[in-house]
């Protein structure tokens, strides 16, 4: 069977997916200074209430020492207010406490409340004071922000395309080992939008985003090691790449990894294997009358065996 079966297999364009808000906030709480002592171990209290998922205890240790101007402690009832944990949920409340820190420089409630002014979740949307706080909270650091601005300035939201912006911040969120910037930059070296065409750094970049567990990374960096782009073609390790990326959930290396049993390609023919991952493929929304046919002229107990399969694979997850 010729390869063109995989041809149409990496990604179309970049993966805009927006880190979240949240529990950003929550994970640098001894980004500031310091108050006393005393405040500190009240706070150590908060954070391993928060840490438990106690949010209600959480909050009234937290609360105080919010209103006493801790930016630690205001992040965190910023995260606590954004996602309804252990009070109502609100998120113009949620904004006011991520302000309140991100003036004392805590670069997780400056990530914070520039997402909530880009989206607009908090009243008319915002884009120019949302990236001003995220171009804050990545010159302090955070890695989320960094990939957030990448995005941006690659056309999310409707902002004006940079693509010298976009690769700068890809670049240094994909330096701070930042997945989902890695899978990115390969897509844009693949492509050559921003950067010169170059397929070997593209498959670089993949398999740098697929160790960190990026399933559309392990997906097209096994399709090109597969096919021999940009690396040296093994079908063999491709095979194992797009079945790190199947069991990960990726339908589309799900469908693939059902493909290439059914025919023996990087991987012993195996009619059971190839209808499992055809049954957990169209469980997820992908269909394909070439399995379907092949499935049916499977035994029943290939059949048999192949759902219990699917149906294991299914508790795992």
């Amino acid at each position: 069977m010729s390869s063109k079966f995989l041809s149409a297999f990496l990604s179309a364009g970049l993966t805009f997916a927006w880190v979240g808000v949240g529990v950003g906030a929550v994970t640098v709480f001894n980004s500031t200074p310091s108050l006393a002592a005393k405040s500190d171990t009240r706070f150590d209290e908060a954070r391993a209430l928060f840490t438990d998922r106690k949010y209600k205890q959480a909050y009234d240790v937290a609360a105080p020492l919010a209103n006493a101007g801790k930016p630690d402690a205001q992040a965190m009832l910023g995260s606590l207010f954004e996602n309804g944990w252990g009070v109502k949920r609100n998120i113009k409340t949620a904004a006011v406490w991520y302000l309140a820190a991100a003036k004392q420089k805590h670069v997780g409630a400056m990530f914070s409340v520039g997402m909530i002014y880009i989206s607009g979740r908090a009243g008319p949307p915002k884009p120019k004071l949302g990236i001003s706080w995220l171009e804050k909270a990545a010159q302090g650091g955070h890695v989320p922000a960094m990939h957030n601005l990448a995005l941006i300035y690659s056309g999310a939201g409707g902002v004006k395309l940079d693509w010298a912006l976009a690769i700068k911040w890809f670049t240094k969120a994909s330096d701070k080992g930042f997945g989902l910037s890695q899978y990115n930059l390969g897509l844009l070296h693949l492509e050559g939008k921003g950067v010169k065409k170059d397929p070997i750094k593209a498959a670089e970049w993949f398999k740098r985003a697929a160790l960190k567990g990026v399933s559309d990374a392990a997906l097209d960096y096994g399709v090109m090691v597969f096919r021999g782009e940009g690396v040296q073609r093994d079908e063999k390790i491709g095979a194992e790449w797009l079945l790190f990326a199947a069991k990960s959930g990726n339908v589309i290396a799900q469908n693939r990894m059902a493909k290439l049993y059914m025919v023996g390609r990087g991987v012993k023919q195996d009619t059971v294997e190839a209808i499992k991952w055809h049954l957990l493929a169209s469980q997820n929304g992908r269909s394909d009358p070439k399995l379907d046919a092949f499935s049916s002229s499977a035994t029943k107990d290939q059949k048999s065996q192949a759902r219990a399969r699917a149906k294991a694979f299914g508790k795992k997850k």
